[in-house]
């Protein structure tokens, strides 16, 4: 009942109950009931769920969506921006998500429980995917010896960012780029009525600073008239410069083709579940609702225009419910 009301656009408990009793006619060729259960039994539900039971569901059901696909999973952490409790909206709850950058699916996500972060979590979510022959990216926060290790163990390769917080080897990682002759590939292009010029420099190194590390990459960028932006990166594989310029900007996708429509289109920032496990839950719950409508429709349909068709039209709802089976 959640994910088909979610898939029509509800994102909490009285909107589930609104939604199972006002399509029941279109639920019941589903599934069987004579009285919609309550807001208050749908609230209990998400806050007593236990949501790494349920965290290991949603990866089992998402793998099955991106089975044997050779891609970019990229790793990273959204807020939850209302989800807080009272005097803490300074720091809301967070949901760390594994996104396939092709197929453009969710293939797992975890909520740090608390006495958790972001780190922690990031490290769960790798145990729930199998990376064999898929590449893993993440920002500067992932950089370290025990994701590079749980990566690797897994069968994948990783090209983590590279910034201050490992200060050590951001010297390293320049003075091995200077004393070096690296392989140098540019890309000029134009985007958004925006000129954007990027080159990726790659070496190998001979000395590994965590678990699989094979190679130094920097990517300098420009747009227009401003200033050069430059990057670092340690990478698991000797890549060419031009996939580590395609890899650096593949990464990005989580960015648009998750957070961005979590928020827009399924109202993810606007919900208040806030108490127990309820937030941890509704995350995992809005993220098989975007899997779910991702995979609706063969056609290039807007996926706001899929939710509004879920909504006002009973039998593509039961299409794609039927079909995430």
């Amino acid at each position: 009942m959640m994910i088909a009301a979610s898939l029509c656009g509800a994102n909490n408990a009285t909107e589930f109950s609104l939604f199972a009793q006002e399509r029941r006619q279109a639920l019941s060729r589903l599934i069987e009931y004579e009285v919609a259960p309550s807001h208050d039994t749908f609230s209990r539900l998400l806050r007593l769920l236990d949501p790494e039971a349920f965290g290991r569901a949603f990866a089992a059901f998402a793998a099955g969506f991106a089975r044997a696909c050779q891609e970019v999973v990229a790793l990273d952490g959204k807020a939850l921006r209302r989800a807080y409790e009272k005097g803490l909206a300074a720091s809301p709850p967070l949901t760390v998500s594994a996104f396939a950058t092709e197929t453009r699916l969710c293939l797992a996500a975890v909520s740090p429980g608390t006495a958790e972060n972001e780190v922690e979590a990031a490290l769960k979510v790798v145990e729930l995917i199998d990376l064999t022959g898929r590449m893993v990216t993440a920002d500067a926060l992932h950089c370290h010896t025990r994701m590079a290790e749980a990566i690797t163990e897994r069968g994948g390769d990783y090209l983590l960012a590279l910034k201050g917080n490992r200060r050590h080897w951001v010297v390293h990682a320049k003075q091995h780029l200077a004393g070096s002759t690296p392989a140098v590939a540019e890309r000029t292009e134009t985007s958004h009525g925006r000129d954007e010029w990027r080159q990726a420099e790659v070496v190998a190194t001979a000395e590994p600073l965590m678990p699989g590390h094979k190679a130094f990459i920097r990517i300098s960028s420009r747009r227009d008239q401003a200033e050069p932006l430059t990057r670092l990166f340690m990478a698991s594989t000797l890549l060419s410069p031009q996939q580590a310029l395609d890899l650096s900007r593949a990464h990005w996708q989580i960015e648009n083709g998750l957070h961005w429509m979590l928020d827009v289109h399924l109202g993810e920032d606007q919900s208040r579940a806030r108490k127990d496990n309820a937030p941890a839950n509704t995350a995992i719950l809005t993220r098989i609702a975007r899997n779910v409508l991702q995979a609706a429709d063969a056609d290039k349909v807007p996926i706001s225009h899929r939710i509004k068709k879920c909504a006002w039209n009973d039998d593509y709802l039961i299409q794609a419910l039927t079909h995430m089976r």
